[in-house]
């Protein structure tokens, strides 16, 4: 790796990172491995030590898919909200594996839960992460329809992120499934248009077009080695990067 690809200090000073709900899952086929959710905490706890002001966005997936319960016959709108209160638990598992090794964070939730969390507030959320606490985001927006992705960017333009960060099982976007294509294209740079226009299905549209609108470069990376979570942050050839006009 060319010694000026890394750099000596963290790149950016407030991320926004989505956390699949796949990435709670570890090595299990179904709800939460504590033991790798530690190994991300640890992770997570060095990035705070460089002082990067952090939130965090969870899915659900490892719990609930949506899609599946509308193949059964369940509306969107309800298999949705089933989904959002799967988000809320893995930001309380999150939060008490952080809390564990003495790392503050706060759980903001879109759906209220009040004996669980508080209510996501834009300016509560912003004066948490100024106080030097990592802040995790639950319940999605709120709304049926949206996907975690489009939180993600969301979130990230409301507490005015440097970048949006998506831990994913794959290490670049390809033009197709490199388990399916061996030959799949890797990119490793892209703009929102481009990855709009060749319908790359790594993050949702509405998520990539709001990253486009605000400016928003997004970095997506394999979370397979979970000290990648430190890594991007100061790796520019780690994963692909989408900004504009690459």
């Amino acid at each position: 790796m060319p010694e000026d690809s890394v750099a000596s200090k963290p790149r950016f000073k407030r991320i926004l990172l989505k956390l699949s709900g796949e990435a709670f899952q570890g090595k299990k086929e179904f709800g939460i491995d504590i033991d790798y959710l530690k190994e991300l905490s640890g992770y997570l706890k060095q990035i705070h030590e460089l002082n990067v002001e952090m939130g965090i966005v969870v899915g659900g997936g490892n719990f609930w898919r949506g899609r599946d319960a509308t193949s059964l016959g369940m509306d969107q709108a309800t298999a949705d909200y089933i989904g959002m209160t799967g988000t809320i638990m893995n930001a309380l598992a999150l939060q008490a594996s952080l809390e564990s090794i003495q790392t503050q964070v706060r759980v903001l939730s879109a759906i209220q839960v009040q004996q669980l969390a508080e209510p996501y507030i834009r300016r509560r959320a912003i004066r948490h992460i100024e106080k030097g606490r990592i802040v995790v985001f639950a319940g999605g927006t709120g709304s049926p329809f949206f996907s975690t992705d489009t939180c993600a960017a969301l979130r990230a333009a409301e507490i005015n992120a440097d970048v949006v960060l998506k831990a994913t099982n794959v290490d670049h976007i390809y033009s197709e499934d490199p388990k399916i294509n061996k030959h799949a294209i890797r990119y490793k740079v892209l703009d929102y248009t481009e990855l709009l226009t060749k319908d790359l299905k790594v993050i949702d549209s509405t998520a990539v077009s709001l990253c486009r609108e605000k400016k928003l470069p997004l970095i997506v990376f394999s979370i397979k080695e979970p000290e990648n979570l430190v890594k991007v942050l100061f790796d520019e050839n780690l994963g692909t990067s989408v900004k504009e006009n690459r």
